[in-house]
């Protein structure tokens, strides 16, 4: 026999090779080795359970307080610049995105009729006061005439009186007959001409103060008009002022349509002044404001700029949705409904100090996330 069978408990046992020598037969069977691709498998299943673990740790402490939206742009408060006069363009001080600093020259309009209204409008004014000035002077000289009047009454009473008393003595005398009663007529006629001395002074009293009252009425009048010669003298000024238009904050021209030479009416939007400071609005779906709130950190990543993020900072909530401000808002009381999520624009604070101070644009677009844990 070539092979010998092991005993029976080890039945099942490999038969042993009869020509392999003593030594050989007496070794234990090899042990197998782990293959490579095992190896493998193995560190990539524990990288996978130590990512997810790390994974599950982040969503956990950071990420489930995240909210995150690319429906969002910088935006800045632009000023458009147009003027509040009619007119010829006479210069044009900027040019296409030019930096400018708030007073500065922008646009001037031709002034030679606002010069003109000016001057016009100031000779009304001189001619106002002197008007003023010459009823001043009437009004004194009626004054004295007032006063002349009154001296003139004083001596038609005095002379009313006198002739009274000597009329009483001249009827007593003349009743004994120690005057003739040609020296008592005279005496009657004295005292009637002085009592209408007295009626006539009195009347010209009433007439000098009622031409007072003229005079003082005309003078009224002329201080209503100097006001309202001062009114078109301030208008005229402010014209001629606005003739030269100024930059009202400090920014960066742009959609300058001026040119020298055109005709601009007053309202006619010229260009626009973008100003440094900007900020984000970010259009967050209405699911994901449950938990932010006003001053809540915000991590925000340009479009433009790869690779450099900005903090923010939550500023506002619009009081509405856009679509409640949109053109034609929606109606959902008629016809089929379908829901839609509504969006609600959230401002966002950027500060002036960043790593993209100068270069952030309105317009551009952005992915905002806050983190509703801050």
């Amino acid at each position: 026999m070539n092979a010998i069978s092991m005993s029976p408990s080890n039945a099942a046992a490999d038969v042993i090779d009869l020509k392999a020598s003593p030594g050989e037969a007496l070794q234990s069977p090899p042990r197998r080795r782990v293959s490579r691709k095992k190896l493998v498998l193995g560190s990539v299943l524990l990288a996978v359970i130590a990512g997810g673990a790390w994974g599950g740790h982040w969503w956990w402490t950071m990420g489930r307080y995240l909210e995150s939206t690319d429906n969002a742009y910088v935006q800045a408060d632009i000023s458009p610049i147009a003027p509040q006069i009619d007119g010829f363009i006479a210069k044009v001080e900027v040019g296409d995105n030019q930096v400018v600093k708030a007073g500065d020259v922008l646009v001037r309009i031709d002034d030679p009729d606002f010069v003109a209204r000016r001057d016009r409008a100031d000779a009304a004014v001189a001619t106002a006061r002197a008007n003023i000035a010459t009823l001043d002077s009437q009004i004194g000289y009626q004054q004295s005439r007032i006063a002349q009047a009154d001296a003139q009454l004083e001596a038609a009473n005095a002379e009313q009186r006198r002739a009274q008393q000597q009329f009483d003595r001249y009827a007593k005398l003349v009743d004994d007959k120690v005057i003739s009663h040609q020296e008592y007529d005279d005496a009657q006629a004295t005292l009637t001409k002085g009592k209408a001395d007295v009626i006539r002074s009195a009347a010209a009293i009433t007439a000098e103060k009622a031409q007072l009252t003229v005079i003082q009425a005309e003078r009224n009048e002329s201080e209503q008009k100097l006001h309202e010669a001062t009114a078109q003298a301030r208008l005229a000024a402010q014209d001629l002022e606005k003739t030269v238009i100024r930059a009202p904050i400090d920014g960066v021209i742009g959609n300058r349509n001026v040119r020298v030479g055109n005709y601009v009416h007053a309202g006619n939007q010229l260009l626009s002044i973008v100003p440094n400071e900007v900020y984000v609005v970010a259009n967050f779906k209405e699911t994901q404001l449950t938990h932010m709130k006003v001053g809540q950190r915000v991590e925000i990543d340009v479009d433009a700029y790869p690779g450099v993020a900005i903090s923010g900072e939550v500023q506002s909530f619009a009081p509405a949705s856009g679509a409640l401000f949109s053109l034609l808002p929606p109606e959902n009381a008629t016809g089929n409904f379908t829901k839609i999520v509504q969006r609600l624009p959230v401002r966002i604070k950027v500060p002036a100090q960043t790593l993209l101070q100068g270069l952030l644009r309105p317009g551009l677009s952005v992915e905002s996330t806050v983190n509703t844990a801050s």
